[in-house]
């Protein structure tokens, strides 16, 4: 069975999709299956092993462009893949599967896809609460309606990184000082209202120096002025041992020095996920945001939410943009589930 997948576009989202693709391998051990997403997107799937290949989208995210979409289809006629799934719920994302023939279409109705997907889904919220669940079941027939019929632990993102390239990557950034590293992730895609604090991530940065660690910031070129707003708070002669490699790095070294890293904190972001799939003890940090929906799939992971239930994400909400509810969770309280990820670690 050759199986088409059209993958998310979002760091986060395409990381939770890797359970969909180890679904369809514990159902079919011999399914091929090639996922059409950004370009960006191919450091993660290279590192799946259920991926065969990872195709490029070349065409940005919004865009219609429906006569190079029509292109791409018939490209991919000569594939003769007998199934698509189709991760996202716009209609764009179902044009390339139907123009390359696929006889099995299968996805979430969305916004006006009838016609395009011929196994189309109705999507019951409640029955399939979390995003990773919703993914697993299109590998399922429709008559799976809730997520009580899915395999009980489902299978988990986990991404390969060999421990040469960890080792290479640390001595190439000059990470090799005999210090552990701690990874920081603290930026957000969305802004300051997902985001921890700097000068909480700044009063945790300087615990962990003084308790002999490194500390890493990770994230894109745009979380480089938060990463380094941290490094600033802290006292001059420790500053050398907090590195802000926001927009310094390829996703694809971003993942292999994550690996490295004998824990992480992060806010709900993109990075928060590809730590739980790498097996990183993990803190991550929600606030209006909900891991009802969307938890760091890892039982090295521990979540601090102090607010229950949905909350509408707004920007200005507290002190510099940042949601009250984060503010409120303290360093200390991110130190002592630090503290108690490594104990367990110990233990095992």
């Amino acid at each position: 069975m050759k199986i088409l997948v059209i993958g998310p576009s979002w760091v986060g989202d395409m990381m939770m999709s890797q359970s969909l693709y180890r679904s369809i391998k514990d159902l079919h051990p011999a399914a091929e299956i090639d996922v059409m997403a950004p370009a960006w997107c191919r450091p993660l799937l290279n590192r799946m092993p259920e991926v065969r290949w990872a195709l490029p989208m070349p065409l940005g995210h919004g865009t219609l462009q429906l006569g190079e979409r029509r292109r791409l289809g018939r490209e991919l006629r000569g594939e003769r893949y007998d199934r698509a799934l189709i991760l996202p719920n716009s209609f764009k994302s179902a044009l390339v599967p139907f123009f390359a023939g696929i006889p099995i279409r299968t996805g979430w109705r969305g916004e006006m896809r009838y016609g395009l997907l011929n196994d189309l889904r109705v999507l019951d919220k409640t029955a399939f609460p979390l995003m990773v669940q919703r993914y697993v079941a299109l590998a399922y027939p429709p008559t799976v309606r809730s997520a009580k019929a899915l395999p009980n632990p489902l299978p988990w993102p986990r991404l390969r990184v060999d421990e040469n390239e960890s080792t290479t990557a640390v001595s190439e950034f000059g990470l090799d000082n005999g210090r552990p590293l701690v990874g920081f992730c603290p930026g957000a895609e969305f802004g300051p209202a997902k985001r921890w604090p700097h000068y909480h991530y700044a009063t945790l940065a300087k615990s962990l120096i003084d308790g002999g660690d490194q500390i890493v910031l990770f994230g894109s070129a745009k979380d480089r002025q938060a990463g380094d707003e941290i490094i600033a708070l802290l006292p001059a002669n420790e500053r050398p041992y907090c590195r802000n490699l926001a927009g310094a790095t390829a996703l694809e070294q971003a993942v292999i020095l994550i690996a490295s890293c004998r824990a992480v904190v992060s806010n709900d972001s993109g990075l928060m996920h590809v730590a739980a799939a790498l097996g990183r003890p993990l803190v991550a940090l929600y606030g209006p945001s909900s891991p009802d929906f969307t938890p760091p799939l890892s039982h090295q992971a521990r979540v601090i939410r102090l607010i229950t239930g949905y909350q509408r994400v707004r920007k200005g909400d507290g002190d510099q943009g940042y949601h009250q509810s984060l503010i409120d969770i303290q360093p200390e309280q991110v130190m002592a589930e630090l503290d108690t990820l490594a104990a367990a670690g110990k233990e095992n």
